[in-house]
């Protein structure tokens, strides 16, 4: 299945993924991509004003580079974002975010936005570049896989 945010023909939620164009850091898109248990996020805030984004979230794809979260269009604050299709005004954004769950900051850059239909979109987040790697690639790991948290119930 082609998807227009994806240059390659493979699914962007696939263990991993193929080599893609330079330009398009490749070794950013050629990472191992997890598909995680649901994690609240809360309070996306943006960096450059300090207002609230969206009052919740869900981190649902992460790797060592960044995240997919979806939002859903009630937990918007902005007015301006509510009424609209589209939330590419925030790509380029500097935002940080919480993890109840974790108790723990995050940080990084709006990469990418796109509508799913029925009031739910998804937004990509780039990790800021002073994370270490290997901070990045720890924090991976923890993340619970889909069903994890549940066989330990």
């Amino acid at each position: 299945m082609k998807d227009k945010h994806f240059p390659t023909d493979q699914n962007p939620r696939q263990e991993s993924m193929g080599k893609e164009s330079a330009d398009m850091g490749a070794e950013r898109r050629a990472s191992i991509r997890k598909t995680i248990h649901s994690i609240h996020v809360s309070d996306l805030t943006a960096m450059n004003n300090y207002g609230i984004i969206a009052r919740e979230g869900a981190i649902i794809d992460a790797s060592p580079f960044g995240f997919l979260m979806t939002i859903k269009r009630r937990d918007l604050v902005p007015i301006g974002l509510k009424e609209n299709l589209t939330l590419d005004s925030l790509i380029g954004q500097q935002v940080v975010l919480f993890l109840p769950e974790m108790n723990l900051d995050l940080d990084g850059k709006i990469t990418r936005t796109a509508h799913k239909g029925k009031g739910m979109f998804e937004v990509a987040v780039e990790f800021s570049e002073d994370i270490p790697s290997y901070w990045r690639e720890c924090l991976v790991d923890l993340l619970p896989k889909p069903g994890e948290l549940d066989e330990e119930l």
